[in-house]
């Protein structure tokens, strides 16, 4: 496959992550029993999965790796911290207050990977 077509998986992957845990945050604040449902517990897998394939590739293809370029280290470093905020906001946070605060921050976080990503510049 040639960049385009792996750029465009990538971002179609992007979006698709983004959406779903944008919907699975505010059934989280509902407490919405969908949460529960086992396509919302497998997708999500699949798509991050898919995701991290296409960014490995990218990078592969276009000889840029993080700790080299500080752009990609600013992702991958934004990218750690998106996981667990998510984590907490879906799993781990004891309570709601504190889940709906790292839901905020994941959200936040995932605003900064996406405009690095744009700008490759990590010190907007």
């Amino acid at each position: 496959m040639n960049y385009l077509a792996i750029k465009h998986i990538h971002l179609t992957c992007v979006a698709l992550s983004f959406s779903l845990f944008f919907l699975r945050g505010i059934w989280m604040l509902r407490g919405s029993p969908r949460l529960q449902q086992r396509w919302v517990k497998i997708l999500p897998h699949l798509i991050d999965t898919t995701l991290l394939a296409s960014a490995l590739t990218l990078a592969w293809l276009s000889n840029q790796w993080p700790f080299a370029q500080p752009w990609l280290t600013a992702k991958v470093l934004g990218l750690l911290l998106y996981i667990m905020l998510g984590t907490i906001a879906l799993k781990r946070g004891k309570t709601k207050a504190i889940r709906a605060a790292a839901w905020l921050a994941a959200l936040l976080t995932f605003a900064y990977i996406a405009a690095v990503a744009l700008s490759r510049n990590p010190l907007l």
